[in-house]
């Protein structure tokens, strides 16, 4: 197959680029920051549900997780529903593997010289800080998978039900109200399965609900300031797609 149609060219770029950002998404998440500090702010110190002293600290993984939401949306208006589900179940396999593939390399034997070395000052076990950012249990892999899937299933048949509504009007309505629910859906789901059903852990379902709604208050907020970055996308790839083709393809798109 070669790439020689706009539309095939159009379709690589989303993919591959809703591909990588998932992937980086699951590594970077490891990290959880501080939004409060990050913005300068004093924590918020929520009480909430019966759980005290929550702020906003997210997974850095939400850096990346609103762009994965707009090519959602995107591929979905322009190659129907069932692209976005082949396209989502291969990045789940894919992010699958790469913890494989993790698992494998955090069992080498790492060498002498670069176990021990000297970070910013510090003296740093490079082997242990490797595990220590990759080695994510194994509760937590299967949770951001199952949440991504089922994230992503909301997200498509939400988004054609609004556009059967309101035909091609209100883009923001059907892409901004789509992610509002899958990540409403995702934000429960990977806390549910990695801290509620781990025995490790096993949260009460309080700590999972409180926290779970100050996650899905940024993830809400985010998504309705990217709603702008959205119709910015959208114009680029009508402009490159031409407006008879990018017509067409919405209205197939419609019907897959």
């Amino acid at each position: 197959m070669t790439f020689k149609t706009k539309e095939s060219k159009l379709l690589l770029v989303l993919g591959t680029f809703f591909v990588a950002n998932a992937i980086l998404s699951e590594f970077i998440g490891v990290k959880i920051f501080s939004v409060e500090a990050t913005l300068g702010m004093k924590n918020f110190d929520i009480n909430l549900l019966g759980v005290p002293n929550l702020s906003f600290n997210m997974s850095a993984g939400v850096l990346t997780w609103p762009v994965i939401f707009i090519m959602t949306d995107i591929i979905n208006e322009y190659y129907g529903i069932k692209q976005v589900r082949v396209l989502s179940m291969i990045t789940s396999v894919l992010i699958a593997y790469a913890f494989l593939i993790v698992w494998g390399a955090m069992g080498l034997s790492a060498s002498d010289f670069w176990v021990n070395q000297t970070i910013n000052g510090e003296k740093t076990n490079m082997n242990n800080a490797f595990s220590a950012i990759f080695g994510q249990g194994m509760w937590i892999i299967v949770g951001s998978i199952v949440a991504f899937l089922v994230g992503q299933i909301a997200d498509v048949m939400i988004f054609h039900k609004i556009k059967k509504i309101t035909g091609e009007r209100a883009l923001w309505l059907r892409s901004t109200g789509s992610t509002l629910v899958s990540q409403f859906i995702d934000s429960f789901v990977v806390i549910f399965i990695a801290f509620y059903l781990n025995p490790q852990y096993h949260w009460s379902w309080q700590m999972v609900a409180a926290i779970g709604l100050v996650n899905y208050t940024y993830k809400f907020i985010v998504a309705i300031l990217m709603t702008p970055v959205l119709y910015v996308v959208h114009a680029i790839i009508d402009r490159y797609l031409g407006k008879d083709l990018a017509g067409r393809m919405t209205k197939m798109a419609g019907r897959r």
